[in-house]
């Protein structure tokens, strides 16, 4: 996969913007980058477009700023003039597709068909936008087209929004999925940027869906591990649970009967996507992971891991939910 969708991979959501002022260009990306995407295509729906990406581009260097509905040869010049990271078109032109490749910058063009599937492959391309999703058959048709072209993954765009995002980012061929719905154009044009922020933020925490899974606690022996656990267990209502290694109080506390990871002890959260979370916390937000922390299950998929830092003195791991 080319490096700038392997990129718009790990970040997994790509806001699809319709930009009339390109005065807010610069605001718009910052709450973007803000709620935690930072990322944006651009589309040459309004003349805007070229100067919304070139202001993006200058003033955000971290985003990922790509072109959609990019039509032409002279769209696919303007916007890499512009400072433009990816081309993004509706349909699949092949002449756009060779330009495109021959300047060097990638394009996922829309498909909707096994024809259009098999352009794709003729122009060597192993990344196509579904367009538009849900109007074309949503999930069941992507799956169904994946199911003769297995090397295929897709962008889907087009309907999708906070309710059926998950319903898409489940299957394993999809990269990331293009939408509208947490930068609307009322809003930019209204200038309520903190709003767009928190439809971001909220985005984001949809797709990774990130919850307490429970709290771990070192102590110095099993005696005191037990002591501990029947005052929470009263506290909370929950039963005692002894295990091994550590007693828990339902499943929201664990005890360790001899200190482990964390100098306090550790905080495990849950999410929707392991993987995808790993990839997100690395590219978007600096995390690191340690490695020899991971742990997987029986068909080798990662289940588990903890972050290399600790925060206010307890590790952090992730568990798949």
């Amino acid at each position: 996969m080319n490096p700038v969708l392997e990129k718009l991979s790990k970040i997994g959501i790509v806001p699809v913007v319709k930009i009339d002022n390109a005065e807010d260009a610069i605001s718009l990306a910052k709450a973007l980058c803000a709620g935690g995407l930072p990322c944006a295509e651009v589309t040459f729906r309004t003349t805007a477009a070229a100067a919304a990406i070139r202001a993006m581009t200058e003033n955000f260097p971290q985003m990922c700023v790509g072109a959609g509905t990019v039509l032409t040869a002279a769209h696919v010049d303007a916007a890499i003039a512009a400072g433009a990271q990816f081309m993004v078109s509706p349909g699949l032109n092949p002449r756009t597709v060779k330009y495109c490749m021959e300047k060097e910058i990638p394009i996922t063009p829309g498909t909707s068909t096994p024809s259009d599937i098999e352009q794709a492959i003729e122009l060597g391309l192993d990344v196509v936008k579904f367009f538009p999703a849900e109007q074309s058959g949503g999930l069941a048709k992507i799956k169904a087209l994946a199911g003769p072209y297995v090397n295929m993954k897709f962008m889907p765009t087009g309907g999708i929004n906070a309710k059926n995002l998950t319903t898409y980012l489940d299957y394993d061929k999809i990269i990331a999925c293009g939408g509208s719905w947490m930068v609307p154009s009322d809003l930019i044009n209204a200038g309520e940027w903190d709003k767009i922020e928190q439809l971001t933020r909220e985005a984001v925490q949809t797709m990774l869906g990130f919850e307490l899974a429970h709290i771990g606690i070192n102590m110095e022996n099993e005696e005191e591990a037990m002591k501990a656990a029947n005052r929470f267990s009263f506290l909370l209502g929950m039963p005692v649970k002894p295990g091994n290694t550590a007693v828990f109080v339902g499943s929201a506390v664990e005890l360790t009967k001899s200190p482990y990871l964390g100098k306090n002890g550790h905080i495990a959260i849950r999410t929707n996507y392991i993987v995808r979370a790993v990839n997100y916390l690395e590219s978007v937000l600096g995390f690191t992971f340690n490695q020899e922390s991971a742990k997987y299950d029986d068909k080798g998929r990662l289940k588990a891991i903890y972050l290399s830092e600790e925060i206010a003195g307890f590790a952090v791991h992730l568990v798949q939910k």
